[in-house]
């Protein structure tokens, strides 16, 4: 019978362990089992786990510890930035910066883009540990003398594979090699490829061969297949919002996540929701920090059952107690469906994922039923109740037969 892994074993002090039954987490999940050890050592990481397994603690427990130690120390004068957060989205780095905070009383600030920088600038003034943000506003406080890399202890890229599409890589590279050669380098997502290790391992501050970069990549636990169960529910384009309304009204989700492609559309689903006296909320990229905070406080309450957002929430945002991820159409690359799909089903739970397509969206969701192994049940509402086909064909022909 294998022994009990535990934090400790895995190498967290006591202290950090207290702090950790305190929000109701007692054992490692399998990748902080693997990655804990690996980062404590010191080495540079990259590793993949799929969604809702536990990655953020993964490799902010062995850093928060070694930062406390380090400040215990009597050469621990220096107030100097320790460690650097970086992630592709407001939403992923305030999330980041909560469960930071959960664990530790290590100062911590967010400097994000699209918020002023001369308020980042004051909060600096603080002499934080840990900073978390994104790349280019990172970049631009470091040119302004504003943040000393001198001190930066490791560097850590939430997210990864979205940090080296091509809109953001010359951000992302452009940041570690600013880094100082001694910086520990680390790197986690769902889905990274050897692609996105290269471009990291080319853009390190020191001389390093990808072979120095240890790569832990987690066997898949197939929550995909085993945890989410897929629906297919066909609708006009025009008629969407409306099945959309009767398939909350039928199923009345604990908590519904509902993305679209299309920023436009997310008021617009907002407005005629609320118009039928449905409780929900929404924000995309161009929404305001504070409303788009606003919106993520009332769902994660429970206060509004219904967010309705883009592909911005798809990757990282960790809330609870989402039964429900509803797609009213299909990403152009699978990579994003799984992400989207993996906001439900965490933590040991099961979800529903439903895509609410057209025949043509219909079609593609059975092309990427085949490529990803999933098994997709074809759903229709029928007098305020979600029915199989099969069933309403029973009913009918029984109907008939009785004529």
């Amino acid at each position: 019978m294998s022994e009990r892994v535990t934090f400790l074993s895995a190498g967290i002090s006591q202290e950090l362990d207290s702090r950790l039954a305190k929000l109701g987490i007692t054992e490692p999940t399998a990748v902080q089992e693997k990655v804990i050890p690996v980062i404590a050592e010191g080495n540079h990481v990259i590793f993949q786990s799929e969604t809702g397994t536990g990655k953020t603690f993964a490799y902010l427990l062995p850093l928060v510890q070694k930062l406390e130690d380090s400040a215990k120390s009597e050469n621990s004068a220096s107030k100097d930035i320790k460690l650097v957060i970086i992630a592709p989205t407001y939403e992923l780095a305030s999330q980041i910066k909560a469960m930071t905070q959960s664990i530790t009383d290590l100062k911590t600030e967010l400097c994000i883009g699209g918020a002023p920088i001369s308020r980042q600038i004051e909060l600096l003034k603080k002499k934080p540990a840990i900073v978390i943000g994104n790349p280019a506003r990172i970049m631009e406080l470091i040119h302004l003398k504003k943040i000393k890399t001198n001190g930066i202890q490791a560097i850590v890229y939430d997210e990864a594979d979205r940090m080296t599409v091509q809109e953001l890589r010359d951000d992302t590279t452009g940041l570690l090699k600013l880094m100082p050669a001694n910086v520990q380098f680390i790197a986690c997502s769902a889905t990274i490829t050897d692609r996105t290790k290269k471009i990291f391992a080319s853009a390190m501050p020191c001389e390093t061969s990808e072979n120095a970069i240890k790569s832990v990549f987690l066997p898949p636990e197939d929550i995909l297949r085993k945890k989410i169960t897929h629906w297919a529910i066909f609708a006009e384009r025009r008629q969407k919002i409306d099945v959309l309304r009767q398939f909350l009204n039928a199923e009345k989700p604990a908590k519904a996540l509902i993305f679209t492609a299309r920023s436009d559309q997310v008021d617009n689903i907002v407005a005629k929701l609320q118009y039928k006296k449905i409780s929900c909320t929404g924000f995309y990229s161009k929404t305001d920090k504070k409303k788009r905070k606003a919106a993520i406080d009332q769902f994660r309450s429970g206060k509004c059952p219904v967010l309705v957002t883009t592909d911005l929430a798809s990757r990282g945002l960790n809330i609870t107690g989402i039964s429900h991820v509803i797609q009213m159409d299909l990403p152009s690359n699978d990579d994003f469906f799984v992400h989207r799909s993996g906001r439900t089903a965490r933590a040991g739970k099961t979800g529903i994922n439903v895509v609410i397509g057209d025949e043509f969206e219909l079609q593609k969701f059975a092309a990427l039923e085949k490529r990803l192994k999933i098994t997709v049940y074809p759903k229709e509402i029928y007098e305020g109740k979600i029915w199989d086909p099969q069933e309403l064909d029973s009913m009918e022909s029984g109907e008939t037969a009785g004529i």
